[in-house]
């Protein structure tokens, strides 16, 4: 894993390419973008262009930042990449893309979005089961989008799937405002992680 270095943490945010939602979901991705640059922070993404994907870059450059986005090579070939990052490292598949990720990242933050950005945060939240990934994991569960998952999880819990200290891999809160400070006062993960990985 990489470690804090003299441009903050690496900051993995999870979030849409859609141009067809609500454009409070962009806002709220650039709002974060500018914030993570302001802070000293790197941006880490899935290197798209548009949607909250392209909103929380292009907020993050205006703010000085710095950006790495992560990308397919066939998503470059479809012209889907953003032109103005910093850094742009391409991978073979989706696979490779989501395994550097987590390799990149100290911390991760999960905005709104459809079944890509699931798929990132489960393979997160199962990393972090197994102790592959011990670093934050936020999730903005911005106007209750996430509540239904919530839901899920817990009675994943509940029905002895998952043990309940699971239910502190990730911490979810309402606003922009409260992703850096819920990263910051997160609590180490317990390093003996795996040995309760399947109670």
């Amino acid at each position: 894993m990489s470690a804090q270095n003299s441009q903050g943490r690496r900051i993995l945010v999870f979030c849409a390419s859609s141009t067809a939602c609500e454009p409070h979901y962009h806002e709220a991705a650039a709002d974060l973008g500018r914030r993570i640059a302001r802070a000293g922070h790197t941006l880490v993404y899935g290197g798209g262009a548009v949607g909250s994907m392209g909103a929380a870059a292009d907020a993050a450059l205006e703010e000085g930042g710095h950006v790495v986005g992560i990308i397919p090579r066939f998503m470059t070939e479809l012209e889907w990449s953003h032109r103005g990052i910093q850094e742009l490292e391409l991978v073979d598949d989706m696979q490779s893309r989501k395994r550097l990720m987590l390799e990149t990242a100290d911390a991760i933050v999960t905005l709104p979005g459809g079944s890509g950005t699931f798929e990132e945060l489960f393979d997160a939240i199962t990393a972090k089961r197994l102790g592959i990934y011990a670093h934050p994991i936020v999730i903005l569960n911005q106007g209750g989008f996430y509540d239904p998952l919530f839901t899920l999880l817990e009675r994943s819990v509940a029905e002895r799937f998952m043990h309940e200290q699971h239910l502190d891999i990730w911490h979810a809160v309402e606003r922009v405002d409260q992703v850096l400070p819920a990263i910051e006062s997160a609590e180490p993960w317990p390093e003996n992680a795996v040995e309760f990985a399947t109670r």
